[in-house]
């Protein structure tokens, strides 16, 4: 999908629109991205340390791959993971194809992430979903069977592949919590958006973000521009900067015309939903680490480690 062209890249984002569009969004995935992130932040909360890189790829991975092949976890599913991983190490590695080398680790994932989605896809096909909610997988196998379809077994595991992808949420999250903790200025700004939020709710027992209240998040959608902007988290894609000292709202961080990125919304949902309930339940201290580098993704080689703790105590 990075490299499609005309009217295949056209409709292959079409596609991916039916996971990750408007009408998704509102739906069915702030639901459920927010039940996901307190189910995590509540098991991370009172633990002596978090690597939070690690500890956000993990569950941005197994809410991925769950909602495009609802692939539970499993050993298959942290074989993938692995795959990935040495996939987009090597992504943009020196192409020397020689055992141990980068770009050698990088083709051997991407094979073996291939060779688990087709085995998944495989039995999928034989035991087809039945009186069941349909996930991505089942999408694409039902393009595959039309008539004139653009869409080939090749191209749907590739689709799938990039569409696994955990590495550029997980590391927004990451450096959206480092920024703001190191600006306090921005903190204090950022609660006082979200505590005004739940200030203003009519129904007090109600539990979970509303889309209102989400597009009501006009500072958070600034930092979060303003972390993609810094962190320029897309490995090998540089992007373009307007008017930078309006606050990073008109920052093209997610491309532009012909190649808009299509998954844009889903991310900042998953930002705002993660800051919101961050900064409204929780306060953390830095352990160690937080050095950032690129391998050419943004990482932080000696981890980002983390104390998370409830607010009122």
């Amino acid at each position: 999908m990075l490299f499609a062209e005309g009217s295949l890249h056209w409709y292959l984002r079409n596609l991916v629109m039916s996971l990750v569009g408007n009408e998704s969004l509102k739906v069915k995935l702030l639901p459920d991205v927010e039940k996901m992130i307190c189910k995590h932040l509540n098991y991370w909360c009172g633990q002596a340390s978090v690597e939070l890189q690690e500890a956000l790829a993990k569950m941005e991975f197994s809410f991925g791959t769950k909602m495009l092949f609802g692939h539970s976890e499993s050993k298959s599913s942290k074989n993938l993971r692995q795959a990935y991983a040495d996939f987009l190490y090597g992504l943009l590695s020196f192409p020397l194809n020689i055992p141990g080398t980068a770009y050698w680790k990088c083709l051997q994932g991407r094979k073996r992430a291939l060779g688990i989605i087709k085995s998944i896809m495989e039995e999928r096909r034989e035991s087809p979903k039945k009186n069941q909610e349909k996930d991505f997988l089942d999408l694409v196998i039902e393009e595959m069977k039309k008539n004139g379809s653009l869409m080939t077994e090749a191209m749907a595991l590739d689709l799938l592949l990039i569409l696994a992808a955990f590495e550029t949420t997980s590391t927004a999250l990451t450096l959206a919590v480092k920024n703001v903790g190191e600006h306090p200025q921005v903190l204090e700004e950022l609660t006082k958006e979200h505590e005004a939020i739940l200030r203003n709710r009519q129904n007090k027992d109600q539990s979970g973000i509303t889309w209102q209240e989400y597009k009501s998040m006009t500072f958070t959608q600034m930092v979060i521009n303003e972390t993609v902007r810094l962190g320029n988290i897309v490995p090998g894609i540089f992007r373009k900067g307007q008017e930078l000292n309006a606050g990073s709202q008109n920052f093209m961080s997610f491309g532009g015309g012909s190649r808009l990125c299509a998954g844009p919304a889903f991310l900042k949902l998953q930002m705002a939903i993660f800051l919101h309930h961050w900064v409204t339940k929780y306060r953390w201290r830095v352990i160690k680490g937080g050095d950032i580098s690129r391998l050419p993704a943004v990482i932080s080689p000696n981890g980002f480690h983390i104390q998370i703790l409830e607010k009122n105590i």
